[in-house]
C-alpha cells in the first residue's frame, strides 16, 4: 500500500490541521510511513508567522526533498503555502505542489497514479474528520482566523476573519477523541476567548442558546465540555476576554492553567501594537485568580524590540515579570511582517538591542520558572503519562512546557498520583506515591 509522511511546523493549530490532513489522506487509501524516506507522498505543513519560521520551512522542504525516494512527491501546504504560493512555486522547483487552504494536499496525478479514492469536492480543514489519536491528549481547534488586527500580526491577511465551529461539532469531535482513549483535550484558536462571536453576529446560532446577549459563547462551549473529559485545557486567552465568569469556568474544569496572550505590559507600546491592557491590569487579574486558586499556573509570551520600544518599556516589563512570577513565558524579537502596520512605523529598534532585551527578560524569567518548579518538590500531584517515563500534571501543557520524569513502567495514558522528588530547571522528577 502506498504511504505518506506529514512534517508539521509551527503552532498547535497546525498540529490539529496535520491530524485532519492525515485523516483525509488515509481516507484516500494511503497509510502512514515509518520514515519520510519510505513515503510516496511527503507533505510539509508550513508556518509563516515570522521570518525564522519561514526559513525553517524552506530548510525542512529542501531536506525532505533530498531524502525522498525515487518517484515520491513533495507537497507544501499550510500558512506559508497560502501566503507565498507564487514565491514558493518559483523558488522551490523540488516541490510538486503548493496547496493553500481549501485545497487537497494530494496532487491529482498522484491520486490517479496510485489508484487512490476520489476526493470530496469541498475541502475544509475545520470540518475534516481526524484519525484515531496516538497520544492520551489532543488539540482541538474550535475556530479559524482572527478578527483582531494587532500591529505586528499578519495572520488575518492569510487565515482570514474568525470562523467558529458549531458547539455540537466540537462536542462530537471531543467525544470521538475521548472514545479513542484521550484523557486531555486542549482547546486552541487564534483568539479563543472570541470563539462564537462571529456566529452570533451572522445570526447562525440562536442567541438564546448562549445564555444572555452579553455572555461569551466560549463559556457555553467550556460548560458543555466540562465533565466529558478528565482534563480540559484552554490555550491563547486574549486578556480583555478573561472575564470573571470565564475565570470561574476555567477553574471549574479542574485544570487552572491560564495561557495569557499579553505581548507586553507597557500601555503606550500596547496601544501602538493595537492591543488592550497594561501591566497593572494584568497583575490584578493574576492576583484575583491566585486568590481563588493558589495552584493556578500562568503562561504568556512577549515581543521584544517592537517599533518605538524604549528602555522605560523594558524596565516595566522586567518589573512585571518579577512581580507576576509567571510559571512559563516565551520571548520573541519583533519580526517585520509584510502587510502589517508595524512595518512602516518609525523608531524601528535595532535587532541587536532587541536581542539584548530578550536575553535580559529570559534570564529573569528562567530564574522565576526554576523557583516555581523547585516549590513543587515534596508535593503530591496527579499526572498523566504521555509516553514511557514522561508525564505531565495540570501545570504543564503538552509539547510546550516542561515534563515530569516518572518510572518507565507507569501505564501510558493513565493517571497516577506521584510525589515530586526533584527539580531540574523546567523539568521535575517524581515517584509513585
Amino acid at each position: 500500500m502506498p504511504s505518506y509522511w506529514i512534517e508539521t511546523l509551527g503552532c498547535p493549530k497546525n498540529i490539529v490541521d496535520s491530524a485532519k490532513l492525515a485523516g483525509f489522506i488515509e481516507h484516500g487509501g494511503l497509510r502512514p510511513a515509518d520514515v519520510p524516506e519510505q513515503a510516496d507522498l511527503i507533505v510539509v505543513n508550513s508556518c509563516a508567522f515570522i521570518e525564522s519560521a519561514r526559513a525553517e520551512t524552506i530548510e525542512v522542504v529542501l531536506e525532505l526533498a533530498e531524502l525522498r525516494k525515487d518517484g515520491a512527491r513533495v507537497v507544501v501546504t499550510g500558512c506559508m503555502a497560502e501566503r507565498y504560493r507564487h514565491e514558493l512555486e518559483v523558488a522551490l522547483p523540488e516541490v510538486d505542489l503548493v496547496a493553500g487552504f481549501g485545497e487537497s494536499p494530494v496532487p491529482e496525478a498522484v491520486r490517479v497514479e496510485l489508484g487512490l479514492r476520489p476526493v470530496p469536492s469541498t475541502f475544509d480543514l475545520l470540518a475534516l474528520p481526524r484519525p484515531a489519536p496516538d497520544a492520551p491528549w489532543a488539540y482541538v481547534k474550535v475556530a479559524e482566523g482572527c478578527d483582531r488586527r494587532c500591529g505586528f500580526c499578519a495572520i488575518p491577511t492569510f487565515r482570514g476573519d474568525q470562523r467558529s465551529r458549531r458547539v455540537d461539532d466540537v462536542r462530537s469531535e471531543v467525544a470521538s477523541l475521548v472514545a479513542g482513549g484521550v484523557k486531555e483535550i486542549v482547546l486552541v484558536a487564534q483568539d479563543l476567548v472570541s470563539y462564537g462571536r462571529d456566529r452570533r453576529r451572522a445570526g447562525r446560532e440562536d442567541v438564546n442558546d448562549l445564555d444572555t446577549p452579553s455572555a461569551q459563547p466560549i463559556l457555553d462551549l467550556v460548560t458543555s465540555l466540562r465533565g466529558s473529559v478528565p482534563w480540559l485545557r484552554l490555550l491563547y486567552l486574549y486578556p480583555s476576554g478573561l472575564t470573571d465568569p470565564l475565570i470561574d469556568a476555567i477553574l471549574q474544569t479542574g485544570v487552572p492553567y491560564f495561557d495569557l496572550s499579553l505581548q507586553h505590559v507597557s500601555r503606550p507600546l500596547l496601544r501602538s501594537m493595537r492591543r488592550w491592557g497594561e501591566g497593572q491590569r494584568f497583575l490584578d487579574r493574576i492576583e484575583r485568580i491566585r486568590t481563588l486558586e493558589p495552584d493556578a499556573t500562568f503562561r504568556s509570551s512577549f515581543i521584544l524590540g517592537y517599533p518605538g520600544e524604549t528602555e522605560e518599556d523594558q524596565r516595566r516589563l522586567i518589573a512585571f515579570l518579577e512581580e507576576a512570577r509567571l510559571d512559563w513565558a516565551g520571548f520573541f524579537t519583533f519580526s517585520a511582517e509584510e502587510g502589517t502596520p508595524a512595518v512602516a512605523m518609525d523608531d524601528q529598534v535595532p535587532r541587536s538591542l532587541a536581542l539584548e532585551r530578550l536575553a535580559e527578560c529570559t534570564e529573569v524569567q528562567d530564574a522565576i520558572t526554576s523557583q516555581r518548579r523547585d516549590a513543587l518538590v515534596g508535593q503530591t500531584r496527579t499526572v498523566l503519562v504521555d509516553d514511557p517515563g514522561n508525564a505531565r500534571s495540570i501545570h504543564e501543557a503538552p509539547e510546550i512546557d516542561g515534563i515530569i520524569a516518572v518510572p518507565a513502567e507507569l501505564e501510558i495514558g493513565a493517571f497516577h498520583d506521584v510525589v515530586i522528588t526533584g527539580s531540574f530547571g523546567t523539568d521535575l522528577l517524581a515517584m509513585p506515591r
